[in-house]
């Protein structure tokens, strides 16, 4: 499983326009299907005028969550192109919104397929990209007398504190990063013998 991956931070946006048709582009970081559904909700209201709003997104450190949609485009000419440019990014959690205004004349299926691809290229490209790691939630409970070592381990594993209570027996939530979550786990096992 991977313990990183690749996003982007800011909103991109391209404008691409082919025999008239204007297609704006965004592409925007998020993390779960409400936000993709409150940002498309958004861009339908936005662009009511609009003949399309499709889009693609990628959710998740291991890419296994995804969806295109075409909107009445013929099939496959909108969303699939779309995703495609997130997939040849390497790109995850990102959603990718093209708002096509007809221009009068027909692209055909191929003009449609590479149209939506380059306005989903340049919303890409547009953005500041990001390498974000996948992490993993421990939580450990201790005895107040041990709290200088237990710091010092999670110190020496980079790990942030998410929260943490105090008293007679006291408990970290650490955010570590997936591939040393068995090793802080181990060490602060250890801490105890």
């Amino acid at each position: 499983m991977p313990d990183e991956f690749l996003t982007i931070s800011t909103t991109g946006e391209g404008y691409y326009t082919e025999k008239r048709s204007k297609f704006l582009a965004w592409a925007h970081h998020v993390e779960t299907t409400d936000e993709v559904k409150a940002l498309l909700a958004d861009y339908r209201k936005r662009y009511y005028d609009a003949r399309h709003v499709c889009y693609a997104y990628m959710l998740g450190a291991e890419r296994t969550e995804y969806r295109a949609n075409d909107d009445g485009e013929p099939s496959s000419t909108a969303g699939k192109p779309i995703l495609g440019q997130i997939n040849s990014a390497g790109l995850t959690d990102v959603l990718v919104v093209v708002v096509r205004y007809y221009g009068g004349v027909n692209l055909g299926t191929s003009g449609l397929i590479v149209a939506y691809r380059e306005a989903a290229a340049l919303a890409i490209a547009d953005a500041k990209k990001e390498t974000r790691l996948v992490e993993e939630v421990v939580t450990h409970e201790f005895p107040y007398p041990m709290m200088n070592s237990v710091m010092r381990v999670a110190k020496d594993m980079q790990a942030r504190i998410l929260s943490q209570e105090y008293g007679d027996c006291c408990q970290l939530r650490l955010s570590v990063r997936r591939g040393d979550a068995e090793q802080l786990k181990e060490r602060l096992s250890k801490l105890r013998n």
